[in-house]
């Protein structure tokens, strides 16, 4: 018998260190997906010459499939003051997720291939959720854009270091008394962009909310600015 528990005890060692292995290794794949989103864009009418493109991303209240919602708070609200003929291209975020901003991308590719954009005059804006993507988009290609405008967007540790990436003209509008998005984490990512980027502007207003979308996109002046920038 007791030679008969030494080979039991001796397989038992026997199987626990065949387990005992390390492999190193590299696994490469390519994978593809199917991105989709809704949109709403509206061209100039009667363009012969090639037009701007101004990309608006929605807040999470918009979120779903009613596209109507995407006009809510935006630049189709104030496109009245828009003297100069834009493309206004609005896509449309799912709910209950935030933006995917590889589906944008892909989304403004299409678009710039189907239509006549002056690819130099490509611009950027979004509120809140909107806001933070604004932010993410523009890190992940800042080749793109001529100039961009977050609004109330949150500002993330990935934001704040890409931040040098954004060289472009960047006007940041937030609401000193927002208690949803805190005016202080706009002015913590002007503070990074300022280190390198001379054309970055904080626009605070004093009296607002979370709601500086407003005060933001019913300013003439705002889509006067914007559509004067050029890619260099």
């Amino acid at each position: 018998m007791q030679y008969k528990s030494g080979a039991l005890i001796l397989l038992f060692f026997s199987t626990f260190f065949s387990f005992a292995q390390e492999m190193q290794g590299k696994f490469s794949k390519e994978v593809t997906t199917i991105v989709t989103l809704n949109y709403i864009l509206q061209l100039p009418d009667n363009q012969k010459e090639k037009f701007p493109l101004l990309l608006f991303l929605h807040g999470s209240g918009e979120r779903g499939t009613n596209l109507e919602l995407v006009k809510s708070h935006s630049p189709f609200t104030y496109k009245n003051l828009i003297q100069a003929p834009v493309a206004i291209l609005a896509p449309q975020c799912p709910e209950n997720v935030w933006w995917d901003t590889t589906a944008i991308y892909e989304l403004i590719k299409e678009t710039i291939a189907k239509y006549n954009i002056d690819t130099s005059r490509i611009y950027l804006t979004g509120l809140s959720m909107g806001g933070w993507g604004t932010w993410k988009l523009a890190c992940e290609h800042p080749e793109l854009f001529a100039a961009i405008a977050p609004v109330c967007g949150p500002v993330d540790v990935t934001t704040l270091v890409d931040a040098p990436k954004l060289t472009m003209p960047i006007r940041i509008y937030h609401g000193a008394l927002d208690d949803v998005v805190l005016v202080t984490e706009s002015i913590e990512m002007h503070q990074e962009l300022k280190k390198e980027n001379k054309q970055s502007e904080l626009i605070i207003f004093p009296n607002d909310n979370h709601n500086s979308w407003d005060s933001t996109y019913s300013n003439p002046e705002f889509y006067k600015w914007l559509l004067s920038q050029r890619k260099k």
